[in-house]
């Protein structure tokens, strides 16, 4: 009997994963359970799945929205709670939606990421997909610029698949032993794949993704997981997947940065504005699954289990981290009076937006720009405390000297007003930030 022939007669059979991704179809646990809710009537439904959803009640307004896509043998609740997910978005704010595979698709609830019509474009599964994604918009005003997408296994393809599909829909994504796009237009070259990965030029991988659609970017950054002694999914996968988003975002093959991260290798690519587009985890020694571990701030997310491998790294936490989820909005707290020309972040750092507002993950050339700050009434006010702070990487100090309009009261305003535009404001911030030990 030849290989397809097996193939199909596996497909058949009602207890075994298709393809093999995640092994044979296990009995669904029972244990914890999940906060997920099934949502029905998201628009018509082509590829025939469910639609889970969490939206913490921290979730601030126009939250982000993270698209989780299970493995084979395995459910939206299972593989939220292996991986962390729900506990990620309760703790940080941001919305999930888990879609879900039925059996009557695939006898392995494997997603069809190899099947063509399933991952066309408004067909099959990747439009049920994303008109779950539209439903969580208009439900919960979920920030469009602000959705991502993530998957393990037969999910990280199809995470893969929604990417190259509706590249206008995602700021980013992140695949987990997964597959390129584009590789497979069935299940016998779906094996092929899996287990041998041959090398292909980075254009042709490109242009498997530019084929599909007229969209011709920014695309979505992407981060890359594998474990190197993965046997289900071989690990070349990972190389092909990095080739094909680096042709797209026309990055040079040679990384950028490399360094490691809880004692595994990561690579890095960024654009001309330091905005990172492209990372590399390479789990070492981790066979095939979702890498867990304790996060910053000894925080732990996910249950070890079948594929869910207790790795010493969390990627969950790391991926939200990626997608820019992680930093929490904090209300901006008042500022003592010696400390009112000391900007709130060091010059040195990474710019990053004021405590109370986190911009979406776009594109740099379509970020709202910072707005300059409106004048102040002429109008003499009691004095209150009033803290500067650092908008971007670029600002100029020239914005210091607000801390000059600071007043006694009204009695003193206008006697202070000339002896005031004879001090050096250069020299006064010069002393105290030399006095706060952040100058030398």
């Amino acid at each position: 009997m030849s290989l397809a022939k097996n193939v199909e007669f596996l497909r058949r059979l009602p207890k075994l994963s298709p393809i093999g991704f995640a092994g044979p179809l296990r009995a669904r646990e029972r244990g914890p359970r999940s906060p997920l809710v099934e949502v029905t009537g998201f628009g018509t439904n082509p590829g025939a799945l469910k639609m889970f959803t969490y939206v913490p009640s921290t979730a601030p307004h126009r939250p982000a929205l993270v698209v989780v896509l299970h493995g084979c043998g395995q459910t939206a609740s299972g593989y939220d709670l292996g991986a962390g997910w729900s506990t990620l978005a309760k703790r940080y704010g941001f919305a999930l939606l888990l879609p879900e595979q039925q059996v009557i698709n695939n006898a392995g609830t494997c997603f069809n990421w190899f099947s063509p019509e399933d991952v066309a474009r408004d067909a099959g599964e990747a439009c049920s997909i994303r008109q779950m994604i539209a439903r969580m918009v208009a439900d919960h005003g979920i920030s469009r610029r602000r959705v991502y997408v993530t998957g393990l296994s037969a999910g990280g393809a199809m995470t893969m698949a929604m990417l190259a599909t509706y590249p206008e829909v995602f700021a980013g994504g992140a695949v987990i032993a997964g597959l390129p796009f584009g590789i497979a237009g069935n299940m016998r070259e779906a094996l092929q794949g899996m287990m041998q990965s041959s090398p292909r030029p980075a254009p042709e991988l490109g242009d498997l993704v530019r084929n599909v659609s007229r969209y011709r970017g920014p695309w979505p950054k992407l981060s890359v997981w594998h474990g190197s002694a993965d046997r289900t999914v071989h690990p070349g996968n990972a190389d092909e997947i990095v080739k094909q988003w680096l042709d797209l975002h026309h990055l040079p093959p040679a990384p950028m940065a490399e360094g490691t991260v809880d004692g595994y290798p990561r690579q890095v690519w960024w654009n001309s504005d330091g905005e990172t587009l492209v990372e590399s985890y390479t789990i070492t020694d981790m066979a095939h699954g979702t890498p867990l571990g304790v996060a910053e701030s000894d925080e732990r997310y996910g249950i070890s289990g079948a594929f869910m491998i207790e790795a010493g790294i969390s990627s969950s936490y790391h991926i939200a981290k990626f997608f820019g989820l992680t930093e929490r909005v904090r209300q901006p707290k008042a500022a003592s009076a010696s400390a009112k020309l000391i900007p709130a972040v060091s010059p040195l750092t990474a710019a990053r937006v004021e405590p109370a507002k986190v911009l979406p993950l776009t594109p740099a050339d379509q970020r709202p720009k910072p707005q300059p700050a409106k004048a102040e009434a002429s109008k003499p006010k009691a004095a209150k405390p009033e803290s500067t702070r650092l908008e971007s990487a670029n600002s100029h100090s020239a914005n210091s000297h607000s801390a000059e309009a600071h007043s006694a009261g009204p009695e003193s305003a206008k006697p202070q007003a000339a002896k005031w535009r004879k001090i050096d404001v250069g020299a006064v911030i010069a002393r105290a930030l030399s006095a706060a030990g952040l100058l030398k």
